[in-house]
Parts: C-alpha cells; sequence; structure tokens
C-alpha cells in the first residue's frame, strides 16, 4: 500500500468518526437540554401522527430521546451499525439515514395512535439493520452475502423490534425504518459486473 493510499484510507477514517461522533454528540447535547433546560418538553417536537404539525418530527426525532436511559440504548447500535453503513463508502451513511428518516418518520405520521408523540433513533438503526442485511440480497455478490450474513448472526435478534410486542415501543419507527433500509439497499445496491 503506497503512502497516498494509506493517507486516504486514514482521511476517511478521520471523516467517518468526525461524521458519527457529530451526530451522536448532537443526541447526547439535546438529550441534556432538553432534560436540564426544557424538562423533557423538546420531545412535543417529535412525531405526532396525523397531525399536520407533526410532520417536523420525520427530521427532528432521531435527535430527541424519552430519557437517557433510552439516550443510552440507542447510542451503541447507531454508532456501530452507522459504521458499518459507511465502511463501503461514507456517502451510503447519508443516503441511508435520508432515507430512513423519511420512511420511518413517514410511516409513523400514518399509522401510529393519533395522540401519541414519538422520539427517538431507532428507527434510523433498524434502517441500517434492513440496508445491512439487505444489500447482499440485492448485490448478489459474494463479499456483500457474506457481510449480510455476518451482521443477521451478530444483530439478527433486532428483527423482533418490528412486531408489536412492547408497550411504549414504537415497533412502526422500528418496521418503517428497516423498510425504509430495504429501499435504500435496493436504490444503492452495485450491480454485479458481467463479463
Amino acid at each position: 500500500m503506497s503512502k497516498q493510499e494509506s493517507g486516504a484510507i486514514a482521511r476517511e477514517i478521520q471523516t467517518q468518526i468526525l461524521v458519527l461522533g457529530g451526530l451522536a454528540a448532537l443526541m447526547w447535547i439535546t438529550e441534556f437540554i432538553d432534560i436540564f433546560f426544557f424538562r423533557g418538553r423538546l420531545d412535543a417536537f417529535g412525531i405526532r401522527p396525523h397531525s399536520f404539525i407533526g410532520l417536523r418530527g420525520i427530521f427532528l426525532a432521531p435527535f430527541l430521546h424519552g430519557g437517557l436511559g433510552h439516550l443510552i440504548a440507542n447510542t451503541i447500535p447507531f454508532l456501530t451499525l452507522g459504521w458499518l453503513v459507511m465502511l463501503r463508502e461514507t456517502s451510503d451513511f447519508f443516503v441511508v439515514s435520508i432515507i430512513t428518516m423519511f420512511v420511518s418518520g413517514l410511516g409513523v405520521w400514518l399509522t401510529g395512535s393519533p395522540y401519541s408523540i414519538h422520539v427517538g433513533a431507532s428507527g434510523v438503526i433498524f434502517g441500517y439493520f434492513g440496508f445491512l442485511l439487505l444489500r447482499g440480497y440485492f448485490e448478489r455478490s459474494f463479499a456483500a452475502i457474506l457481510f449480510s450474513l455476518v451482521v443477521g448472526f451478530l444483530y439478527g435478534g433486532m428483527i423482533w423490534g418490528v412486531l408489536p410486542i412492547q408497550y411504549g415501543i414504537s415497533w412502526q419507527g422500528h418496521l418503517f425504518g428497516f423498510i425504509g433500509g430495504a429501499i435504500a439497499a435496493r436504490l444503492l445496491a452495485k450491480p454485479k459486473k458481467r463479463y
């Protein structure tokens, strides 16, 4: 590996750390501001299903959390799955994040209980999971399939989160986030080269 190539890899890793670390820091700063200055009232900016004003939550909800426990539970999978999305190309992370935010948020807005408020990054996290799991199916390359199998082995238990089995958890956000990840996997799939 040449010095130029190793320098490019080092810059890419630095960019990935800055992007993921910056977004995670933004979530933590927002939560601390919400706890200490607003006493949880910022959560009102989350997704409010069937309400026109609730549409603003589609892109705000992932940065809001229902307390430190909720934030801690989302931070580690956000960092790990987000980094796995970035592994091939950092730009994939931005595309997958935007698609899953939109699909997850809109799905919650359309199907959630009318008087509920949905917050948290879990819809986006399930989007990363769906993207990583289904990228191998859409690309059909050995490396992509192997990567999908490894992700399925390590994180396969997450799939139960798309079902309405736990009260107070936005399974709609998880389900539509996963669907958004699948859409992103299809859109970003690199066609197999034919010789």
